[in-house]
């Protein structure tokens, strides 16, 4: 009998050994305002910027509705997910897909969870490639418009080169620093966006009609828009790996301070999505670009100040997403394939990563169409979805206005231009 209870402890200490390496499990010790400023990085990103082009989609009455109601909608949702983190008493689900195994089963939770959660991950990184790349090229074109013309794809391995480096670092808490700078960024940048817009006043001849060229047109920019939103409002999927980070007691558990955090996101998210939205829509109208500093020219120094807010708001976002995948291929290797835990193993699956998401974000560069497209396809799942009706609706429609996006831009894209 001894040697099967050292067996049974030998386990037990290799399993907490392992736990103690995975980076969302690794270090337990961040308080109320890590949550605070890693949920606004979460949520407040490269979204926001498209809000008045989704207005210009809707229109004032449902643009409004639709964005307001999201405010509420992704509030209560996430209430829900911080209340469920522990659930079961002496437990804690650390992870999205732990909590969606707990409800559907070991098997069909895995099945049902991570496919979804990788795409909202991955793709978000993707994405936050490509605004990176957009805004160093933004940031170039407007400090030195004599210059000669950089291809996007090499601002966005300019942008890369940065995480090959950040990836490293080991789990959320050692990203804080980059997380809270972020999300200082975001708020900077979304006041100027507004602030600028207001100061240069409504065009003239500003327009308010749908901005589609007939009926089918606007619905389906209709059906991108609510993407546009739904990608805004993100950030559900990596909540409860957010969570896990703090320390949780019987007499103190992590929701408290957890959702202490999650109430000031919220009230920065509202400051940054409000005015944007409808600033954004008011002064340029259906003339608006799918990223609002686009349409800002002036002044100049301003656009490229807030140009490089973006980047270091989306270099922090980019991270906050991939932490969570890290856990997934590092838990996977580990545990699965039964590799030894070590830095080699971390540098090649990170750096691989790294790689595959610039990769595709320099061939597939398609902001505003990949908003809406995974914005609906695979946000609107993990972020609504507890409004049942809303969140199949997102998913179903959203999709279908951001491929139609993606194809009438693949028809004059020319690969890495």
């Amino acid at each position: 009998m001894a040697p099967q209870e050292e067996t049974a402890e030998q386990k037990a200490a290799k399993m907490k050994a392992i736990d103690d390496w995975l980076p969302i499990t690794s270090d337990r010790t961040a308080k109320w305002w890590y949550s605070a400023f890693h949920n606004v990085t979460a949520m407040v990103g490269a979204g926001v910027l498209s809000l008045p082009y989704a207005m210009a989609h809707m229109g004032w009455g449902p643009g409004g509705v639709i964005l307001l109601l999201s405010w509420i909608i992704t509030l209560y949702t996430l209430w829900q997910m911080v209340e469920m983190h522990e659930i079961v008493p002496g437990k804690r689900f650390d992870r999205y897909h732990e909590l969606g195994q707990y409800a559907f089963g070991d098997k069909l939770g895995l099945y049902i969870v991570v496919p979804q959660q990788v795409i909202v991950e991955v793709s978000t990184c993707i994405i936050y490639m490509v605004t990176g790349g957009k805004s160093l090229k933004k940031f170039h074109e407007t400090v030195c418009p004599s210059c000669g013309e950089i291809k996007l794809t090499l601002f966005i391995l300019i942008f890369a080169s940065i995480h090959f480096v950040l990836s490293h670092l080991p789990n959320f808490n050692s990203i804080s620093v980059v997380s809270l700078a972020a999300a200082v960024m975001s708020l900077t940048y979304s006041i100027i966006a507004w602030t600028a817009a207001l100061g240069k006043g409504v065009r003239p001849g500003v327009s308010y009609a749908l901005s589609g060229s007939n009926r089918s047109a606007n619905v389906f920019n209709f059906f991108n828009a609510m993407g546009d939103i739904a990608f805004a409002y993100a950030g559900h999927n990596v909540v409860l790996e957010i969570q896990a980070t703090i320390p949780s007691t019987p007499e103190k558990p992590s929701k408290k301070p957890m959702w202490k955090g999650v109430v000031f996101a919220y009230i920065v998210v509202a400051i940054c999505y409000f005015p944007v939205a409808f600033v954004g829509y008011y002064v340029f109208g259906n003339s608006v670009d799918d990223n609002v500093l686009l349409t800002l020219e002036k002044p100049s120094w301003l656009i490229a100040a807030a140009n490089m807010f973006v980047l270091v708001h989306v270099i922090g976002s980019y991270q906050i997403y991939a932490m969570p995948v890290f856990d997934m291929l590092e838990t996977f290797l580990v545990k699965k394939v039964k590799f030894t835990p070590s830095f080699k193993l971390r540098f090649i699956t990170r750096t691989l990563y790294v790689g595959v998401t610039m990769f595709l974000a320099m061939t597939f560069p398609f902001f505003g169409g990949l908003l809406g497209f995974f914005g609906g396809f695979a946000l609107a799942p993990t972020t609504y979805f507890i409004c049942i009706v809303l969140g199949v609706a997102l998913m179903i429609l959203a999709p279908i206005g951001g491929m139609r996006n993606i194809i009438l831009s693949a028809k004059t894209y020319k690969f890495y231009q």
